[in-house]
């Protein structure tokens, strides 16, 4: 992984975590700092309130800039919201009428082309991930580089935003006096932090359980095959609990939901009762855990059948043999793995950012998956990159050093060497990352 410095920032709706991290040598990150603050003018994953973001932001940024005595000034941004959607697409490339050999030039100018499909107003796109290559309608399972063929084709999983939203976060961003290098779909970023390699091959869905929403991102083959984004998630449960229990203060049902929250009813006691202290001087409340356990079970149920749904849709209930992954603040519910588990009938695990860490602290915490995603999501596009341009430089050095020969023999068939220029930063970024974990 690349030494460099990176930031992720993680813009939610219950709040906005900023994590400033770096590769260690054992292959792993270390967190060198970090901090949070409550999200004030986010709703259900997007900015409402331009002003009061950028304020929590700085907040959330001086915190993890003081502990890790680092000026940050470019940041990787986490993005979901209701407005977020996906779509299959299949491009088409015809390469020459006579058969050529696929480059990477080849490869670039087909995502290129994507940027053209048709899109309903006011959506732009965020990403472009190819699927599968096809090359004279024959589906690839080895590198598109060097196969010969008239016709370049591939499926892809593309990303699309709403325009205003995306803008509201990016102005956020630069509000608060930051550079925004990379704007990332947040079960993307989380994936990077509590799936690996085997699990997305094999077959996974990440489930990430935020305040407004509910993301969803399946894997196959190492490649992303579906994205959705579900309009429920924590913030509903906790209305809920405010309203169910007649608690006259949204912070206590939210105090309620963390501290003694369960999805099974079954399990509570139902003698076991919590108090709750009264406004003004009036006498303290008495909840039942069972009726709060009740409560709470009703809208995770719901939640997690509409999870469920989503990945049939898709076609993939069957398919998960890496099975499903709960993260977010929400996959801190006692026994909601079970209740998971059960509604899908897929095996489930919840989904905390350690594996790639190098010291387990306070941040070994599903809430946190996302903004530790970002890091490392943003050190391997760091590396990547690296990688790419000493290839590059190294093949352009030995194919200039044939040229020296053949023009020092004499020859008049020079060659100039091919895929060194004009290949696109995100195509260089991606090979480099999809052949090297062989996800074809």
């Amino acid at each position: 992984m690349s030494n460099e410095i990176i930031v992720g920032l993680d813009i939610g709706t219950t709040k906005i975590a900023c994590f400033i991290g770096q590769a260690s040598e054992n292959g792993k990150i270390k967190i060198l700092g970090w901090g949070k603050t409550s999200s004030i003018g986010v709703q259900h994953g997007e900015v409402k309130n331009i002003i009061e973001t950028a304020k929590d932001i700085q907040r959330a940024v001086e915190e993890a800039s003081e502990r890790a005595n680092y000026d940050v000034s470019e940041v990787y941004v986490g993005i979901a919201g209701k407005h977020i959607k996906s779509i299959q697409n299949r491009g088409a490339l015809t390469l020459s009428k006579q058969q050529k050999i696929i480059d990477k030039n080849d490869i670039q100018q087909l995502i290129d082309n994507q940027r053209n499909i048709m899109l309903p107003a006011g959506e732009e796109i965020i990403h472009i991930i190819p699927q599968t290559f096809f090359v004279d309608n024959e589906e690839l399972t080895v590198n598109p580089i060097g196969v010969p063929g008239n016709c370049l084709e591939a499926i892809f999983h593309i990303v699309t935003g709403n325009t205003r939203c995306l803008e509201n976060i990016k102005q956020s961003v630069l509000n608060a006096g930051l550079r925004i290098k990379g704007v990332v779909l947040e079960p993307i970023a989380s994936a990077e932090s509590t799936l690996d390699d085997i699990e997305k091959k094999a077959g996974v869905a990440l489930v990430d359980i935020g305040g407004g929403t509910t993301d969803i991102a399946i894997f196959e083959k190492g490649v992303i095959r579906h994205t959705a984004v579900i309009p429920m998630a924590g913030n509903l449960i906790t209305k809920d609990i405010h309203e169910g229990c007649t608690i006259a203060r949204i912070e206590q049902a939210e105090n309620l939901k963390i501290k003694f929250g369960c999805c099974l009813p079954s399990e509570v006691n139902a003698d076991d009762i919590v108090s709750i202290p009264g406004l003004r001087g009036q006498a303290p409340r008495e909840i039942s855990m069972k009726t709060l356990a009740g409560i709470i079970n009703a809208r995770a149920k719901m939640i997690l059948e509409l999870v469920a749904r989503e990945i049939e849709i898709a076609g993939f209930s069957k398919k998960l043999m890496g099975g499903m992954v709960l993260t977010g603040g929400g996959a801190q519910l006692k026994y909601i793995k079970d209740l998971a588990s059960y509604i899908s009938a897929i095996s489930t695990r919840i989904g905390i950012p350690n594996e790639y860490l190098e010291t387990p602290n306070e941040i070994e915490h599903p809430m946190y998956a996302t903004g530790v995603g970002l890091v490392l999501y943003g050190l391997k596009e760091s590396e990547n990159n690296k990688t790419t341009e000493e290839k590059e430089e190294k093949e352009e050095f030995v194919s200039f050093d044939k040229i020296d020969d053949q023009s020092e023999a004499g020859s008049d068939d020079i060659k100039k060497p091919f895929g060194i220029k004009g290949v696109g930063e995100s195509v260089s970024k991606w090979l480099t990352k999809f052949f090297k974990d062989d996800n074809i």
